[in-house]
């Protein structure tokens, strides 16, 4: 990621002249407003800094980033971004996607950018719907998903993004919510932080055509009771009183939820993003019910592993050391050499 500087921005330096264009209420907004008033803190030139999308309601995004960015074709953001990243050390390259671009047509990139660990920060906006398309069911909905192409209700299993994404061996991947700002710029920092692929998804109310999907966990009356808070190095209780809490179920595999009163404090599960295997932050992705109880928010991994980007640029620095003879030299030596054929 580019280096910082000493450089003294603000958030309307991120602001761009083109008007934002969301439906009234959407939680693009309030996105949108937290990573333009975060941007500062990295003291990173905006023209070192690219914001890559796809298609989508998230992916307008670029266009009010007051820095470069490509709103680029269905799917393809993180192949684009790994390109940038990889060539261009010095830009912090970031990537926004939804539900809909990411997972369906674009399943295939996000997956592989994030096994090779490419350094971008991959930030996906969940609505469960596709609200740019006016309503059809996407591949976060929910089984029985009543929709305008799903009229009796979806036969499709919805993805997990973040058991998807550790199962990619992601090294960074956290959750968030759009609403939540303090949370949602603190998983901001650490994603920057990180070097590597970055995997943040933001649950985002889409307020026309699913609205309402995430309220549990934003209701003052409910959210203590249905979202974990995950610290780092910290037990796993929750709750308003942390009446609940997390542990390993004894003689099985996972983790669950108890009773904080029924357990041994001893039991309870101390969060530990930076766990090297990631069986464990599998577990924690796998906690949520259908109703969202049990939601785990924050960083649940962060390892670190070397990253495509300076394997690439490694074996290209190690090539141009060997070479010898002219550009011209070497271009005729490389298209002669190994396998060849001759024409008789």
């Amino acid at each position: 990621m580019a280096e910082p500087v000493a450089l003294k921005l603000t958030q309307k330096d991120f602001k761009s002249d083109q008007e934002v264009r969301w439906c009234p209420g959407c939680g693009d907004y309030a996105i949108l407003a937290a990573v333009q008033s975060f941007m500062p803190e990295l003291r990173i030139p905006r023209e070192r800094t690219v914001f890559v999308s796809g298609i989508g309601c998230s992916s307008r995004f670029p266009y009010y980033m007051n820095t470069y960015g490509m709103h680029s074709i269905h799917g393809r953001a993180p192949a684009i971004a790994t390109g940038l990243s990889v060539s261009r050390p010095d830009l912090s390259v970031w990537v926004v996607t939804g539900d809909g671009d990411a997972l369906s047509i674009g399943g295939n990139h996000l997956i592989h950018a994030l096994r090779r660990n490419v350094n971008l920060k991959i930030l996906l906006f969940n609505n469960r719907i596709y609200g740019l398309t006016k309503g059809q069911y996407s591949p976060t909905s929910e089984l029985g998903k009543i929709t305008k192409s799903t009229p009796v209700g979806s036969a499709d299993s919805p993805f997990n993004p973040l058991s998807l994404a550790l199962g990619a061996e992601a090294t960074f991947v956290a959750r968030t919510i759009d609403s939540d700002r303090k949370h949602l710029q603190s998983v901001l920092r650490a994603a920057a932080e990180h070097q590597g692929s970055a995997f943040v998804e933001i649950y985002q109310n889409c307020n026309i055509f699913n609205d309402g999907a995430f309220e549990t966990l934003k209701d003052p009356s409910t959210r203590d009771e249905y979202l974990i808070r995950l610290e780092h190095r910290q037990p796993i209780t929750f709750g308003a009183d942390g009446q609940r809490c997390v542990v390993h179920p004894p003689g099985g595999f996972g983790l669950e939820v108890r009773e904080t009163a029924s357990v041994d404090p001893a039991d309870i599960v101390v969060h530990d993003a930076t766990v090297a295997e990631p069986a464990y932050a599998f577990a924690l992705s796998r906690l949520p019910g259908l109703d969202l109880r049990n939601t785990p928010i924050g960083v649940l991994r962060q390892v670190e592993r070397s990253s495509y980007d300076e394997r690439v640029r490694e074996q290209t620095d190690s090539a141009k050391a060997k070479a010898t003879g002219t550009p011209e030299e070497q271009l005729a030596g490389l298209l002669t050499s190994g396998d060849t054929w001759t024409i008789l």
